[in-house]
């Protein structure tokens, strides 16, 4: 059963391996992704994430039983950060754990292109310069989501 956390707090990455783990001598392979808050150039002074509580959690719970069915999965772990972040903050993690190296990493990677471009965040950068402007999607984000839908 996966864990879906959405909050605004910053998470433990050792604490959350640690609960997927505890007592499991069934896990070969363990897949993890943290995304921070990344500046270029010393220009963002906070992004902002926004959600819909409740909506967004229902959204991570079916994309991570989804992960679970296609990877056979023997657990998994999603927590997505949300409200003001500055540079360097945690934004995401995700864990997957499986009886073999290979789904764990696949279903990481799937993970993680779902959350980039289908779960339901919007995102608004600030810039040191006072300005701030929302966050556009990516192509190259939609074209590695797509190839998922091809492996199917």
């Amino acid at each position: 059963m996966a864990t879906v956390r959405v909050q605004t707090e910053d998470f433990d990455v050792g604490a959350e391996f640690a609960a997927l783990t505890a007592g499991r001598h069934d896990i070969g392979g363990l897949g993890c992704f943290v995304g921070t808050v990344r500046d270029e150039g010393n220009r963002l002074s906070a992004l902002t994430l926004e959600q819909y509580p409740g909506m967004t959690e229902r959204a991570l719970a079916r994309v991570a039983a989804e992960a679970e069915r296609r990877f056979s999965l023997l657990g998994c772990t999603v927590i997505h950060r949300h409200g003001r972040l500055e540079p360097g903050a945690n934004i995401v993690l995700v864990i997957a754990a499986s009886g073999h190296r290979q789904p764990a990493l696949d279903a990481t990677h799937f993970l993680i292109d779902w959350l980039k471009t289908s779960a339901p965040f919007w995102k608004k950068e600030e810039y040191a310069d006072g300005t701030a402007a929302w966050v556009d999607a990516r192509k190259a984000d939609d074209e590695a989501a797509a190839r998922w839908q091809r492996a199917g």
